[in-house]
Formats: structure tokens, sequence, C-alpha cells
């Protein structure tokens, strides 16, 4: 069994994998070292999975599917459900200091958001016992009717960004669907996925209904998890050209998908906005997570009136963000969650200077007074910024905000939807009329209108165009995780014979 959070300095050990109901070695996997991306060295030894230990937690899921939890009433599922969200809760400060730990996260965002996760699995639990059919009115002849199922096992690869999020995104619909899940967490951030284990355990699911084991994508767990013919549905979260591998690698077995995928997210601040919330709002969603979230506000567009005052604000707020180690509350900013992010990241600095955009604030990995090691990078900003320039049109994921000029309402509509992202969309104006108009115009899954990243368990989230298929959280999310069966019973038992005559 792993090992709970353990201090900074010493090395944590989560060597086994969650199988069955139970923590056993990996069998053609091994161990692989979890880094810590404040310092840039390994802070935990974490198994990780092969071939024959996706085939083992495959096989615990079906069993799991064909026996208890398949037999189980929605209402005790729903007990079960809600046993775990409390002791996620009990245990949601351990939980968002370990994802601080193992993904960079400032932990003050990492209390906030894993503080919720809670609500979210009770308000999943509540739904557990809802998915109901209807009666299809035909003749006397028949009692024709529908049944929800579950769509049955389910692999689950969660990104490095928000690993106890996003896994609870997909394991909340898909328990209360009734399915049963392989968890594949990112080979970056294994650790509280893990964790999650524990929780199952002690809450008394049955073996099998949930199965967690970490690996590699390519060439590794989560590729074979995609391809494996005992897997019904996969819901990934990640990176649109890793969504086309696996869905040629998943064609073969016909499996249903769910994606969320990347966002290039316009946020549009007109000159009738309260301009002082606006700002708040949007330096905010430039700079959370480190840039890291794709639901990321990184294309600013600004109505030319109020253009000038707010590049001089995102600049001065710029300096204001405290960039460093990422357990102390006090720090706004950790890390880059890896050290390929930050050279990516890095990378579109040069390329924006490049392409002529004004960086007027930031554009600097960050070193010394205890940031040796680590993978930190200033708040960054750039004006004079075109919507044909790469840092306006490719996702970045990292701390970087493109400030683009408009003119007018058309204008603005025009830039937000060349993309070829559509995740989410915040506008901010103090005219209803022109909210609602901007709002219906925008093509995006997602649009805020004076807030921006309301994300709650029960408001639909995905895209349209690249950002993805179908929707994560609310109702409709249940239903990705539901297959339709229809019966017809005959009332009379007779059936003619076509070949009397």
């Amino acid at each position: 069994m792993p090992q709970a959070g353990t201090p900074a300095g010493s090395m944590a050990r989560y060597e086994r994998l969650f199988i069955g109901g139970a923590w056993v070695a990996p069998e053609d996997g091994g161990l692989m070292e979890s880094i810590d991306p404040s310092v840039g060295r390994p802070w935990a030894v974490v198994a990780y999975g092969g071939r024959c230990d996706i085939d083992k937690a495959v096989a615990a899921a079906r069993d799991a599917l064909d026996g208890p939890w398949g037999r189980m009433p929605g209402h005790e599922r729903a007990a079960l459900m809600r046993r775990f969200a409390d002791l996620y809760k009990e245990r949601a400060r351990t939980l968002a200091m370990l994802e601080t730990r193992d993904s960079g996260r400032a932990l003050r965002e990492s209390l906030l958001d894993v503080g919720g996760h809670s609500n979210g699995y009770h308000w999943w639990a509540s739904l557990a016992d809802k998915a109901s059919g209807r009666t299809i009115p035909f003749d006397d002849s028949v009692h024709a009717f529908t049944s929800r199922v579950p769509v049955g096992v389910v692999g689950a690869i969660t990104p490095w960004n928000v690993p106890l999020m996003a896994a609870a995104w997909k394991l909340g619909p898909a328990l209360a669907a009734g399915c049963t899940v392989v968890l594949k967490p990112a080979e970056h951030t294994p650790v509280t996925s893990l964790e999650l284990g524990r929780l199952f355990e002690e809450a008394g699911f049955p073996p099998g209904v949930v199965n967690i084991v970490p690996g590699y994508g390519k060439d590794g767990a989560g590729e074979y998890l995609v391809a494996h013919p005992g897997v019904d549905k996969i819901a990934f979260t990640g990176e649109g050209a890793t969504a086309k591998a696996i869905l040629r690698t998943g064609a073969e077995t016909m499996k249903r998908f769910t994606f969320e995928l990347g966002g290039k997210s316009p946020h549009i601040l007109f000159a009738d906005a309260d301009l002082e919330q606006a700002l708040n709002a949007a330096t905010n969603s430039a700079w959370t997570l480190c840039g890291q979230s794709c639901a990321l506000g990184s294309r600013v567009l600004v109505q030319r009136p109020v253009y000038d005052r707010v590049v001089e604000e995102f600049a001065r707020r710029a300096a204001r963000v405290r960039v460093g180690q990422p357990m102390d509350e006090a720090t706004h900013m950790g890390p880059q969650a890896h050290a390929e992010q930050l050279a990516k990241t890095l990378s579109y600095i040069d390329i924006g200077r490049n392409e002529g955009a004004e960086l007027v604030a930031g554009g600097n990995r960050l070193g010394g007074a205890g940031l040796d090691g680590g993978y930190f990078v200033e708040p960054t900003v750039f004006a004079g910024v075109s919507n044909a320039m790469r840092i306006a049109r490719e996702e970045i994921f990292g701390p970087v905000a493109a400030l683009i000029p408009f003119d007018d309402e058309d204008e603005a509509v025009a830039i937000a939807n060349d993309t070829s992202y559509g995740l989410t969309a915040g506008l901010w104006t103090g005219d209803v009329g022109r909210a609602h108009r901007v709002a219906n115009r925008i093509r995006a899954g997602m649009v805020w209108v004076n807030t921006y990243r309301f994300i709650r368990w029960s408001t639909p989230y995905g895209g349209f165009k690249a950002s993805g298929w179908g929707r994560e959280n609310g109702i409709e999310a249940l239903e990705s995780y539901l297959e339709t069966r229809t019966t017809v019973i005959s009332t009379t038992g007779r059936f003619a014979d076509a070949y009397a005559v």
C-alpha cells in the first residue's frame, strides 16, 4: 500500500498499483520517479503498469461489472459514493498538498480546488438512481420501453495539470452510471490518483470497480488501454494530437469516446465594462495554474478606447504576482509542471518576440532566492498582438497573455471565433443586450459574461471544434456513460407463420 504524504526532502514511495481491490506490484511495468517541479528533483518513487497490468485491471473491472457492482441498485451505489465523498472531504488538505508537491500548483489554488471536489462526488451520487427510461406507445399487441444501462468498462486517462479534478470529472459520472473504471493518470503526476485508491478501499467499494494503473502513454499502459478489446469507452483529457492517436488506436474495437482537449480562449473586454472587475478576472485567468489550464483566457481582446489602460494594468499586476515555492500559501504562482512544459513556454515567448509583439512584462525563467532548479517562469504579457500570430493561435499552456485590440462588436466576435478551438470564452460589458448578442455568436462550449472560469460539477463543460467531443459535468456528462436499450414484449405471444400459405 502507498504511503500518505511525506515531509519535504524525504522520498515518498508508492510502489504498488491498485487492481481488483488490492495493492499489487507491477507485473511488467516497474518503478519511476516523480519530479517535484519546484526543485527539479525526484520526490516520490511510483509504480507504473505495463500490458499485463492493464490486462489484470480490465479483467477486474469486467468482473465487478458482471458481478456485485453491476447487480447493485442505484441507491446503494449512491451510498458508497457518498461515503467516498465524505472521506475525500476529510482528506482534502492532504490531497491538495500532494497535488501541489507532484504538479507544482500553488497550494492556495490546490486547496480551493480540491476542497470542493467532495461536493461534486455528492452531486454525482444524487444521480446514481435517476437513469430512467420511457415507455413507447404503439398498440395493444406490444409493450415497448427503453432502459438506460452502463456503457461498461471505462478507460479514464487524465492529464498532469489538474489530476484530481480531471479524475473527479470522469469517476463521478462513470460510477453514477454504473460503469467500472481503469484510471490511468499522466506519468508526470501519478501520486494523487493512487491516493484515491485508498479512499475507494476505505469506502468499501467492491473490488475492481475502480482500478488505478499509472503508466506511460505512447507504447505504454495508455496506448494499450485504448486498444484493449475489454474496454468499452475512453474518457480522455489532454492534447488534440493525442486524441487523434487514441481515435486511430481505438477504432478497431469501436469504442465510445469523450475528449476534453485544448483551448485558446478569447476574453473580451468592452469599453463599457466595469474595468476594475474585468481586469481582476482577466489577469487571474491569464496566470492561474501557472497558465496550465485549457480554459485559460490567454487571448485578451480589448476595445481600443481602454486598450492602453489595460496594457498598463496587466504590466503592473504582473509585477505583483508572487512566484515562489508552491507549498507556501503566500505564493500566487508556482512552477511549470515539468521541464518539457517550461521549455515549451520559453520557446513561445521567443516566438512572440520574433513575431513582433511587444513584450511589456515578464518573459524570463526565474532562479535564485530559493527558486534554483525549479521550473519557474515570470507571468508574461505581450501587447500589440495580431490574431494571426502563433502566440494567439497556438496553445502555449504557460502564463503568457496576448493582448489584442479591436474596434467594435463585430470585430470582437470575428477575432474570438477565428481559431481552431472552441472550449471557453468570456466577455465583460455593461450592456445587457450586447452581452446576449455576443454570447450567442461565440462558437464555444462555455461562455462567461461578467465573470470567468466559473466551473462547477452541475454545469456542462466541453468544447466546439478541435476542443473536444462530448461534455464533462452536468447531467449531459452522465449520458456519455450510458447506453439506451429498447425492449419490446409481445402481449399476445403470437407470431404469424410467414410460410403457411
